[in-house]
């Protein structure tokens, strides 16, 4: 089988394909090679089967129409302005996050005797406040940010386009991933990862919301987990809503903290400097807390068990196990 990771240079896009290279199959299938896509060209790691890399810009219509010209038999579909500059950058989040999914998609239709699985990235975004304790499958998407706008209007396109039976999407709902490894992006979210990432790096970090903050999360590996879940998972499994909220860990910022604390001690903890941001403090105010995905958990998607179990992933994956 052939597989498209659409978004492949970034953070996730990455961990997936060497994940790939690692497996050599997606389920039951031997993959026979990969193309990574993205703005920037994506690193290629070694494989035992062919891994390729293009770049291009997914808002021109032209360029979706020859990726999927390719016939992947599976499209990983990861790439998106992030919340903070779709919201900054009006214009540029609807270009990327808008018009290049529905480019995507239509190039998928117009091909003949084509049905590929597609598995599109949406957000806890799409949810808006008020919000119950915990948010279960049955709550309504009603988001309050461009960005979370954008990603529902792809979960119904990718919804209807399934329905009439032009593509096989499964969309995922990812939780904030944390820790995120490399440089800070422009995410609004990024200090979730920042107050971990960094002091165990032996930097400090700076910490703009009040300890009581609660968030949704899962480690970079769970998330592949769940891409790969989504690409393999029998679509008569799935049924007729194809959009799942992933399963997390809901944890507030000093719940993050004290998990530091365990797995680093008091030292790494002492980096963080708390320096509040009224702009970051109204923009968290209206982001969900917690989640009860049960749909999700019943079809297989599995998240980390703890906090303490995020950071340690952070420590295995990006540290070779060393805290500075």
């Amino acid at each position: 089988m052939n597989v498209l990771i659409i978004g492949g240079a970034g953070m996730v896009g990455q961990k997936l394909v060497q994940r790939l290279a690692i497996d050599e199959r997606l389920g039951d299938r031997e993959i026979g090679a990969v193309e990574l896509f993205d703005v920037v060209e994506a690193s290629v790691p070694d494989s035992s089967f062919e891994i390729t890399a293009s770049t291009g810009d997914l808002s021109d219509q032209s360029t979706a129409a020859a990726l999927v010209a390719m016939r992947p038999d599976v499209i990983f579909h990861l790439a998106a302005v992030v919340s903070g500059e779709a919201e900054a950058d009006f214009a540029k989040g609807y270009r990327i996050n808008l018009d290049g999914t529905r480019y995507l998609l239509d190039a998928i239709c117009a091909a003949e005797d084509y049905c590929p699985r597609i598995v599109f990235t949406s957000s806890i975004a799409v949810f808006g406040a008020p919000y119950p304790e915990a948010i279960g499958d049955e709550f309504l998407t009603t988001p309050l940010t461009s960005y979370g706008t954008q990603k529902a209007i792809g979960e119904l396109l990718l919804s209807d386009f399934t329905r009439r039976g032009m593509m096989d999407g499964v969309g995922i709902r990812l939780p904030t991933i944390c820790v995120r490894p490399g440089r800070p992006n422009k995410a609004a979210s990024g200090f979730f990862s920042n107050i971990i990432r960094e002091p165990l790096a032996g930097k400090e970090a700076v910490l703009p919301v009040s300890d009581d903050v609660r968030h949704w999360h899962a480690s970079p590996r769970s998330a592949v987990g769940f891409l790969i879940r989504a690409a393999t998972i029998p679509s008569e499994e799935v049924g007729t809503r194809r959009n799942l909220t992933m399963p997390g860990i809901s944890v507030t910022v000093g719940d993050q903290i004290e998990a530091l604390r365990s797995v680093a001690g008091d030292q790494v903890v002492a980096r963080i400097r708390r320096e509040p941001d009224e702009a970051i403090i109204r923009m968290v105010d209206g982001w969900p807390r917690n989640f009860d995905p049960q749909r999700a958990i019943r079809l297989g998607f599995e998240a980390d068990a703890s906090f303490e179990d995020i950071i340690r992933v952070h420590v295995e994956d990006e540290l070779g196990g060393n805290i500075s």
